[in-house]
């Protein structure tokens, strides 16, 4: 069966399109309500969401769409994805819900659901959801006397901040660090500076006014260059920056030099392991992670399982092969000993933590390795497949001898656009520019014909 509704990552769209309506969002909060009643107990739902102006919209529908097939609804407000699935195991819900387009801009919107373990759908799940939403909505209605009510939780918040700062040691504090954080205007413009303040920063504030437009808009994770300019000006220790919905995170160090997902990754691996909490001897990380990375973890005796692009492939490798530490370069990164997805807020905590415990700088603790050349282009076509053209395949095979065990090669269509992304990685950049560069010239060449 096709899927209408939800891609790689929930329900997403342009706001106010089909599928990001209000029409929309009210079945699929009678779908999913209905999927998850089962027993004879009170059903909970709980609905966070960003700071998108239509975040208020689509949280009404949803809340409708929910009470009435007899779901009893929590409304958090604008809170982290990691802060909606980490309240839906806390409060005992049978569904968690939120409302964000991520990293994307103001206009979009999106529907993450999260089963009552606090993970993202499985594509059975999400079938089945699906099918409801196209089915007759009168059968799925509850009696009049069994509509379910909605109440705010107001203390979600502090639950939150305390949660995150429960991921570091009791005696951890992080007094004489000058900290910038850069909360996109996005869910964690509240919850990201309190707690790292509460833990005795210094903390200088950017991207917290939130107006629902400016949610990602020349500032966060993607677009970090606020965040270098003002940790330079205020010469601050760290700069951390978030995405629109908190759950990725990109760290700026003293001398105003992005560190990406991979560092990150490397620096947690590296100390959990001599702490003995690193489970299943590694870490797992996408096809787009850098060879340099999984050199680096090889040195010190760990090792590199890769998944397809996704945190959802990551977290679902991790689940079914014991690892508690995975993610992706961008900086979505994933602890399972205390979240279910991606958490940039506690990813930051867990750096911050090796900052004090050795007493070095950012910049000691975050260079672990020097990354590899890494050129990645995109080649779009309008029909056809081509990857399977036959002069493609025979470029991609040369391109491949040509690098040998000195590279990596990743082609893959995009799952949400007709797009073909051709990645190359290895030490000699002039080889790694020119494999890239007839790849993607034998694609577009194909897509033309």
């Amino acid at each position: 069966m096709s899927r209408r509704f939800f891609g790689t990552d929930g329900i997403r769209g342009l706001a106010n399109t089909h599928p990001m309506t209000s029409e929309v969002a009210l079945k699929v909060g009678m779908a999913a309500g209905k999927v998850f009643k089962s027993g004879a107990h009170r059903h909970r739902v709980v609905i966070g969401k960003d700071t998108r102006l239509s975040g208020y919209m689509l949280e009404a529908a949803l809340m409708s769409g929910f009470t009435s097939v007899g779901m009893d609804v929590f409304l958090l407000g604008p809170m982290p994805t990691p802060a909606v699935a980490m309240l839906t195991r806390s409060l005992r819900a049978d569904l968690g819900v939120m409302l964000s387009a991520s990293h994307n801009p103001s206009q979009d919107n999106g529907i993450k659901l999260f089963d009552p373990d606090g993970y993202k759908l499985s594509d059975e799940m999400e079938s089945q959801i699906e099918q409801l939403i196209e089915a007759d909505s009168r059968s799925l209605l509850a009696e009049a006397d069994k509509i379910g009510r909605a109440t705010r939780v107001e203390s979600a918040q502090e639950r939150y901040i305390e949660f995150a700062k429960r991921t570091l040691p009791k005696h951890l504090r992080l007094d004489g660090l000058r900290i910038v954080i850069d909360c996109a205007n996005g869910a964690a413009y509240k919850v990201a500076p309190e707690a790292l303040w509460e833990l005795g920063a210094e903390v200088i504030k950017i991207g917290v006014e939130p107006n629902g437009h400016n949610i990602n808009l020349n500032c966060g994770s993607t677009d970090p260059q606020a965040l270098i300019d003002k940790v330079r000006e205020v010469r601050a220790d760290i700069g951390i920056a978030l995405d629109g919905d908190a759950d990725r995170v990109v760290i700026v160090n003293e001398k105003g030099n992005i560190v990406d997902g991979d560092q990150l990754m490397a620096v947690i691996a590296d100390s959990w392991n001599q702490s003995s909490r690193l489970a299943a001897g590694g870490i797992v990380a996408t096809v787009m992670s850098n060879l340099a990375l999984e050199r680096y973890l090889s040195s010190i005796g760990l090792t590199l399982a890769r998944t397809p692009v996704g945190d959802r492939y990551v977290t679902e490798h991790m689940r079914k092969h014991g690892f508690n530490v995975g993610g992706e370069q961008s900086g979505h990164i994933v602890l399972s000993d205390f979240t279910t997805t991606g958490d940039g807020l506690v990813s930051a905590l867990q750096v911050l933590a090796c900052v004090v415990a050795t007493g070095k700088t950012v910049s000691e603790v975050c260079n672990r390795f020097e990354p590899l050349p890494q050129i990645l282009k995109n080649v779009r076509y309008a029909k056809g497949k081509p990857l399977e053209d036959k002069r493609v395949v025979k470029v991609i095979e040369g391109a491949r001898a040509r690098l040998g065990e000195n590279g990596r090669l990743v082609i893959r269509p995009s799952g949400t656009e007709p797009v073909i992304r051709v990645m190359a990685e290895g030490d000699d950049e002039s080889v790694v520019s020119s494999v890239v560069g007839e790849i993607v010239d034998a694609v577009a060449s194909a897509a033309a014909a």
